[in-house]
């Protein structure tokens, strides 16, 4: 069994958690090349860009948004949506290249479905 990170959360999570500091420690986002992360919950997609000097948002957009016209919220159609969307406002923004950030979550699914969308929206990461 896993050691205990936090308090109320499953091994699933507290596994999650660790896998997620390991990848923090060694990525950073700056101005110009700010940090993707993903959130992912079973029910929507929520991504942004984040400047770790600064310790502020960027951009953002999830599955919540009106702008994001999708039948499912927790498929990979709405990742899709969710990175496609992201990308368009780090563009407004004159944003091009990113660090992928994952959070702790396997490189699969609906995950994967967001950074291809960005990717191909334009992101560079």
């Amino acid at each position: 069994m896993a050691t205990k990170i936090r308090k109320h959360t499953s091994e699933k999570q507290q596994i999650r958690y660790k896998r997620k500091k390991r990848i923090r420690a060694k990525i950073e986002g700056q101005g110009e090349s700010p940090r993707l992360s993903v959130f992912r919950s079973n029910s929507n997609m929520y991504a942004q860009l984040i400047d770790d000097v600064k310790g502020t948002t960027l951009v953002s957009a999830s599955t919540l948004e009106e702008e994001v016209k999708v039948k499912s919220t927790s498929s990979i159609e709405g990742a899709k949506a969710v990175g496609a969307l992201l990308a368009q406002r780090a563009k407004a923004k004159g944003i091009q290249s990113v660090v992928f950030d994952r959070s702790g979550y396997l490189y699969h699914g609906r995950v994967k479905a967001l950074a291809d969308s960005a990717r191909e929206s334009g992101l560079q990461f």
